[in-house]
């Protein structure tokens, strides 16, 4: 698609936040040692070292990076060879439909695609922007596959697996991440709401939310939702419906609430810290008081909130465009943001 063109629901940033895990697992403790193994529906399984990898035919390419959170990054350089290329060398079994990207994760992550698309949109990267990729992106080599958002371009990766039948990844499963992700379909973040109509009155009227913490609920219309008690700690509403909901003074400590729309909510003095809040809205909402130290903003937007005496300390992620909105509110973020 055009670069001059945002998929529905997007921010641009020429920032690069850091998404997923920001670390891999203790089996890859340098670059030297990175190894990749090939396997599957292939004739000739193989397993390219770190050496072997940086012999091979690279060069540069740039894509846009389309981020579920709602974030985009257009024009970005990478350096690596496209993943056709190296498929070819182990040469693929007629049964073979899709790929399994593994990564060096102690949450042992993986995604996958079809193969003609990982076979036409896929790269092994090892360069950003001229630069090593670091280790928090991703290094020393990562997948990158534009036209799909960037939960398929898996970070640090270990093995590809050729295979007959779909294996649904890590987001898919455990946060119900649309398994296809694309960006210009406008409803490809997620598959459908996770609790029956039922589930959704029991939760709304309830007077204690304990058995719901840490528990994914997806694609809640929760409009006028007043809840008996403010204890809401660890709650995860993901793209959820909270326009105009009153949650004055609750504590929504450790709470997930990505990609949830909370324009025009009252957050007065509430406590969001440590708080998932990429890509919420909080356009035009009441933050007066509220403390979101250490939250993850990546893409969330404040337009139009109020926020005198809100706290930012240590939180993370934040668009220039939502910063400086911020900032001339008064929100001094002391270099971080």
């Amino acid at each position: 698609m055009p670069g001059s063109l945002l998929p529905p629901g997007q921010i641009e940033t020429r920032r690069f936040p850091v998404v997923g895990e920001r670390a891999p697992s203790e089996e890859l403790p340098s670059r030297e040692h990175w190894q990749l193994r090939i396997h599957g529906l292939v004739e000739r399984p193989a397993v390219l070292s770190w050496d072997e990898y940086l012999r091979l035919d690279h060069r540069d390419v740039t894509f846009d990076i389309h981020c579920v959170t709602g974030w985009t990054r257009f024009d970005s350089t990478w350096r690596g060879i496209p993943l056709f290329e190296v498929l070819a060398e182990v040469r693929l079994l007629p049964e073979a439909r899709f790929v399994s990207f593994v990564a060096y994760s102690s949450r042992g992550h993986h995604t996958s695609l079809p193969l003609d698309v990982a076979q036409e949109s896929s790269w092994l990267v090892h360069e950003f922007e001229g630069e090593p990729l670091t280790r928090e992106h991703g290094g020393p080599v990562r997948v990158v596959t534009p036209g799909r958002y960037f939960y398929k371009s898996l970070k640090w990766v270990k093995e590809i697996e050729l295979l007959a039948q779909d294996r649904l990844g890590w987001w898919e499963t455990n946060s119900s991440y649309h398994n296809v992700g694309d960006p210009w379909a406008g409803d490809q973040r997620f598959t459908t709401g996770s609790i029956r109509p039922q589930q959704l009155e029991r939760f709304m009227t309830a007077t204690s939310y304990d058995k719901y913490r840490g528990r994914v609920m997806l694609g809640l219309d929760l409009r006028g939702w007043s809840p008996a008690s403010r204890d809401l700690r660890r709650l995860y509403l993901k793209n959820c419906d909270l326009r105009g909901v009153d949650l004055s003074g609750a504590d929504l400590r450790e709470s997930n609430l990505s990609l949830s729309n909370l324009a025009a909510a009252r957050l007065v003095g509430a406590d969001l810290s440590g708080s998932d809040l990429e890509g919420a809205d909080f356009t035009d909402a009441d933050l007066s008081g509220a403390d979101l130290s250490s939250t993850a903003l990546t893409a969330t937007r404040f337009d139009g909130a109020r926020v005198e005496g809100a706290s930012f300390a240590g939180s993370w992620g934040l668009v220039e465009s939502q910063q400086r909105y911020l900032a001339g509110q008064g929100i001094d973020f002391g270099g971080e943001g």
